[in-house]
């Protein structure tokens, strides 16, 4: 299966336990491997005949902030259900979302998690 990736993506947003996450915001930062079926823009090299990885990052970044989450698992899940449903070529989302100014008293890079769904 072919990948489209998106690594690196940063957006601001007002997740978190802690209250504090919730008024000031920080930054999160995904890392998101999309497998799709290239093959009809591999011959056409028209972007109408793949998954737009611009279009996808939309999708990101409106679900992503749309709501204030508690847990980064609740977050990682709704954005991959979320591309699940609009790509209809994508079959599977592996998502790695990074939480690096999270309230932890230690010398971190990043806090995160990795979800993988599959489309049923």
């Amino acid at each position: 299966m072919d990948k489209i990736i998106i690594k690196g993506l940063r957006l601001f947003a007002f997740h978190g336990v802690n209250p504090s996450e919730k008024e000031q915001g920080q930054n999160f930062v995904f890392d998101i491997v999309l497998s799709v079926n290239m093959n009809r823009a591999c011959t056409s090299d028209n972007v109408e005949d793949t998954v737009s990885y611009a279009k996808v990052v939309k999708t990101v970044r409106r679900v992503f902030t749309a709501e204030k989450y508690n847990l980064l698992e609740k977050c990682a899940h709704t954005v991959a259900q979320a591309i699940l449903n609009e790509y209809p070529d994508v079959f599977t989302v592996e998502l790695t979302l990074k939480k690096p100014e999270a309230p932890v008293s230690a010398e971190f890079d990043y806090m995160g998690v990795s979800i993988t769904r599959n489309r049923s």
